[in-house]
């Protein structure tokens, strides 16, 4: 990996948690500079094919010449994780994804790394099980900068889960009825 970083460079996307983008240029222009930036020896064609395919995948093609800045945070975060896509990456490194946005746009994001999944390896960081549980083969837990475990979401829940017990009482109130004769 050292001796040949560029390589890696090309066949790597990244997601961040923080959506870096410019304000001024439209979700288009983004995906085709990226596009550009991460293979530079496609056409223009590819370049163009390219990113109407991610816009399509996505669900953003109407909004394609909006700027940035006009975006809710969900779309944001769709444009970022498109980024990481773009350009044949075939690793893909998310770091929380889902992070402040809505139950909505959350699901869609799933609903886009679903789709990417077979395509690509994709490392995701999340703090929400349900996410790992939905979006991953493996999952490895993190303590303090050590692995503390690792599986798949069936193995680990089959070892680790403890579960809840919920155990409810219902109160039987008497009804004391009251009847008034004249």
């Amino acid at each position: 990996m050292q001796t040949s970083i560029d390589d890696v460079r090309k066949e790597m996307g990244v997601c961040m948690q923080y959506d870096v983008l410019f304000d001024h240029l439209t979700t288009k222009e983004h995906l085709l500079l990226y596009a550009q930036i991460k293979a530079p020896h496609w056409t223009k064609q590819e370049v163009n094919e390219q990113v109407r395919r991610i816009l399509m995948e996505t669900d953003m093609h109407a909004h394609r010449h909006k700027r940035v800045g006009t975006l809710s945070g969900g779309m944001k975060r769709k444009l970022s994780i498109s980024i990481a896509f773009i350009g044949g990456s075939r690793l893909v490194v998310l770091d929380e994804p889902t992070t402040g946005v809505d139950p909505c746009s959350r699901r869609s994001i799933w609903d886009i790394v679903l789709q990417h999944k077979q395509e690509h390896t994709i490392i995701l960081s999340t703090h929400h099980l349900d996410e790992a549980e939905v979006l991953s083969d493996r999952i490895a837990f993190l303590e303090r900068g050590g692995l503390k475990c690792c599986g798949s979401p069936f193995y680990l829940k089959d070892k680790l889960a403890k579960g809840y017990n919920l155990t409810l009482t219902k109160k039987v109130h008497v009804c004391q009825c009251v009847s008034y004769s004249n």
